[in-house]
């Protein structure tokens, strides 16, 4: 059983009802409305490279659709449920209603955008910065700021299990690559700290990447996909099951030749295991099993120490959720998973590349090789003591293991535990004002004990009017590698004067946790008269103790270098002037105030995004989107390699029916205009092309 939220309160629906309910929420981008004076004129923004041609052919496509379907969008098409959300405080709420501000990306939106892959689809993620190279192991997203090479100030959830790598310095990059976009009903972003519900990852933001149920995918599917930049995709699904239970198999693989000027031949394979089985009426289970393995390369010709070369990523996890209905008004929920990872990464190296004393056989073995695992378990109580408050507590245990002998010169594990204590108090203080409080206490094996709570104020101005305000502080330790690396280089040789023994970085095993203090104003409005709805955030957010790589004399370390502000504005604007269509406009002004000149441009100053989808006679519709940022570094790069880009794709679907069996054709070009730099100054994102044919039984 779960609970349904009501703006008077809650109420509780059977797993029938539950997938009926699922199927609603689908429908996120047209459930939710703005005021127009909010909503900027198209002619006074600022979009500076975006084609006018853009909204004309909107306008001229959506005249010739409205002249075929003469109904204009009425008050009623707007009136459907409030969409559900269901990872910001543990506790499903309206989307009016949750502490925080949350971009939905439903399975309508994933599948029109044209996206193929996870980190690419979150460019329309107001405040999201993204590339989709591999030399960080595999494509990398970022919230207000791509400080480093590895993004690891967010928390990736999928289907509630913490998906970061414990190897990487808790990068999300691996783990957004775990499912096949087929397999996603909808992604929760929540932009802003999290501390409170999800502990240290969740310092800037939360993904929560929601996962179809499997009686929702009965059948078979087949996907192919093939195009330019040597892009080959396939996809095999497989749904079965009864009244007691359901199961899903999916198998499928990603390549491509990648960036320009990057090592590229990238591939992805996976296969991924889902069952959902509701033994009686009060006991749900679900077991969920994984593996992912990533064959990329890295590297670039004539650089000594990083020549082209190529490695490979392996992970895979089981997980397992039971859910029981303890009455009307609680349920008890526990979780248990395990993750692990392994990563090959070695190349020769000619040591008469550093002197010429040395013979053409003496040839160094450059590593990066390792391995690392997780194992979780948590423990929550979710009780509704009256429609006016609900309340969700409970626990958590993490244990991460990292072993690498060339990050840490040794082949002992290190072990990091983390204990943790949460709650959400939601309490309805007047019919139109929502508190929402509430805190976890965490406890890391190498840090300090920390408690990060939360207070957000809802307040329902109208019944389409929310404003929001609130305050959080979180903490984010320092990970196993910035605290205890360890990287030597060592030779014997017969001659002594050849021989070296060299540390390139070290840990200071001090470090003290970032900690940041965020502060938010958010509006939420509903204008159905109008077609129009708006997404407001303004917020500030101090961190303090950053952690970066710096000098360290003779080899380079990491340090709590400094204490900045990143405030700003953003906004997410939807649109619908006619039936069957729909514009989504985006803007995030973003203003870092750190020293570093990188850091200083670590997000764009203004970055936009606009989508127009319309829905064409013929069962055919078209996606096309653009965005652009002003100037700035990619993950950790210099300031004088800061950059401003664009990009504008073109999807064009047609979907076929014949008897019983449905599926769907579309072309898809990326990138219409020039190249733009990604991740590095010598890697580009050219124009590519590709055709998916996709299939359902």
């Amino acid at each position: 059983m779960v609970w349904c939220c009501a703006r008077g309160g809650l109420r509780r629906v059977s797993p029938g009802r539950q997938l009926s309910k699922a199927k609603s929420v689908q429908n996120y981008q047209n459930d939710l409305r703005s005021m127009q004076s909010a909503f900027p004129r198209f002619d006074t923004l600022d979009f500076r490279l975006l084609p006018a041609a853009f909204l004309t052919s909107g306008m001229l496509v959506g005249s010739q659709a409205l002249a075929q379907e003469v109904a204009l969008v009425s008050e009623k098409d707007f009136l459907s449920e409030m969409p559900i959300v269901l990872s910001v405080s543990r506790l499903p709420q309206r989307l009016d209603e949750t502490p925080g501000a949350v971009t939905i990306l439903d399975r309508e939106m994933i599948r029109n955008s044209g996206a193929r892959d996870v980190a690419d689809l979150l460019r329309f993620v107001p405040g999201f910065q993204v590339s989709n190279s591999f030399e960080s192991v595999a494509p990398l997203v970022s919230y207000h700021g791509a400080f480093d090479s590895y993004s690891n100030r967010l928390e990736l959830l999928i289907d509630g299990r913490s998906a970061y790598s414990p190897y990487f310095i808790g990068s999300i990059g691996p783990g957004l690559e775990t499912v096949a976009l087929e397999d996603i009903e909808r992604i929760e972003v929540l932009r802003g700290s999290n501390s409170a519900a999800y502990g240290a990852r969740a310092m800037l933001g939360v993904i929560n990447i929601v996962t179809r149920d499997t009686a929702d995918t009965l059948g078979v599917q087949g996907a192919v996909t093939v195009g330019d930049n040597g892009i080959r995709d396939t996809l095999a699904r497989l749904g079965w099951g009864d009244g007691t239970g359901t199961y899903r198999l999916t198998a499928d693989t990603r390549a491509d030749d990648g960036l320009q000027g990057a090592n590229g031949q990238n591939r992805v394979s996976r296969i991924n295991f889902r069952s959902d089985i509701r033994p009686n009426g009060v006991d749900e289970i679900q077991v969920r099993l994984g593996a992912m393995n990533i064959d990329s390369g890295k590297g670039k010709d004539g650089v000594i120490g990083n020549p082209r070369h190529d490695f490979s990523f392996d992970s895979s996890y089981a997980q397992v959720d039971w859910r029981r209905s303890l009455g009307e008004d609680a349920d008890l929920a526990l979780k248990l998973s395990h993750s692990q990872e392994t990563y090959k990464d070695e190349f020769p190296f000619q040591m008469r590349n550093i002197s010429p004393y040395y013979s053409v056989n003496d040839i160094y073995t450059v590593r990066a090789s390792g391995e690392s695992s997780s194992d979780d378990v948590s423990l929550q109580y979710t009780w509704r003591q009256s429609p006016a408050l609900r309340l969700v507590v409970g626990g958590e245990f993490r244990s991460e293991s990292v072993r690498s002998y060339s990050a840490y010169n040794t082949d002992a594990a290190l072990v990091t535990d983390f204990y943790r204590l949460f709650g959400n108090l939601e309490w309805r203080a007047t019919p139109t004002v929502l508190v929402n409080a509430g805190a976890m206490a965490e406890k890391a094996s190498y840090s300090d004990a920390s408690l990060a709570p939360r207070l957000m104020i809802n307040w329902h101005a109208t019944s389409a009017q929310t404003w929001r305000a609130g305050i959080s502080k979180a903490f984010r330790p320092p990970s196993t590698y910035e605290n205890f690396a360890n990287v030597h280089y060592r030779w014997t040789d017969a001659n002594p004067l050849l021989s070296f023994d060299q540390t390139s970085l070290r840990g200071p095993g001090n470090l003290l946790s970032e900690e940041v203090v965020s502060r938010e104003i958010g509006y939420l409005g509903e204008f159905p008269d109008l077609g129009l709805n708006l997404d407001v955030r303004v917020f500030r957010e101090e961190i303090s103790n950053f952690i970066r790589q710096v000098n360290g004399g003779t080899a380079r370390t990491y340090a709590n270098d400094e204490s900045f502000v990143i405030k700003g504005l953003e906004y997410q604007a939807k649109w619908q002037p006619w039936q069957g269509s729909q514009f989504i406009l985006n803007q995030t002004y973003t203003d870092i105030t750190s020293v570093n000149p990188g850091s200083a441009l670590a997000a764009p100053q203004l970055a936009t995004s606009l989508s127009y989808f319309q829905t064409l006679p013929g069962q055919m519709n078209l996606t096309l989107t653009h965005t652009e940022s002003s100037k700035s570094t990619s993950f950790g790069g210099n300031d004088k390699d800061a950059q401003a880009s664009q990009r504008t794709d073109l999807r064009l679907a047609k979907a076929l029916r014949w008897g019983t069996h449905r599926g769907e054709i579309a072309l898809v070009v990326q990138n219409l205009g020039a190249p733009y730099m990604d991740y590095k100054k010598e890697f580009s994102f050219h124009r590519q092309a590709f055709v998916t044919l996709r299939l359902d039984d």
